[in-house]
């Protein structure tokens, strides 16, 4: 055997070299991936697009507050309502498009069931988003001076999103 390359009776001796074609055949695969994917990624269609200046129509929905008050007086933004102008209110409301988003701000000592009436005769009226308003954390309500603020004033709280139908 004196011909062949590599003498294997010899196993104390370690192989020194790498075998290199393996890696020169992993590169040309990807150099040829690489040639044929390139024209396809820089290949463009060029189209004069029309030109148009169309303002966006975003209609926002109206805010109606309804605070109801420690003594279960209802208010729709800020002014005093009994159950039937409500719910004649809250079924008017309903049926414009887009609906307007309700938010109720409940006093903290009113009857839970006061505001209970309130959300199911949203309910019954069909209105879809109704939100309540609250204060953040632990804190206290800051006390309007006399005769500047009404129950039913908007703050700058926001409504916690909820179903009226679910």
């Amino acid at each position: 055997m004196a011909a062949s390359l590599h003498d294997f009776e010899d196993d104390d001796t370690e192989l020194s070299e790498i075998n290199m074609v393996p890696l020169i055949d992993i590169m040309l695969v990807m150099l040829i991936i690489f040639m044929i994917t390139m024209p396809v990624l820089t290949q463009r269609v060029t189209v004069d697009l029309p030109r148009a200046t169309a303002a966006t129509d975003i209609q926002e929905p109206d805010r109606v507050t309804l605070a109801i008050d420690a003594e279960a007086r209802v208010y729709w933004n800020d002014e005093p309502v009994d159950a039937a102008t409500l719910q004649l209110r809250l079924e008017e409301a309903a049926r414009k498009d887009p609906q307007p988003e309700l938010h109720i701000r409940g006093d903290r000592k009113v009857e839970y069931e006061s505001v209970l009436q309130v959300m199911a005769a949203a309910q019954r009226a069909g209105v879809q988003k109704l939100g309540f308003v609250t204060q953040p954390g632990d804190e206290e309500p800051a006390t309007p001076a006399a005769g500047t603020d009404a129950p039913g004033t908007p703050s700058a709280d926001s409504p916690a999103p909820a179903s009226a139908g679910q």
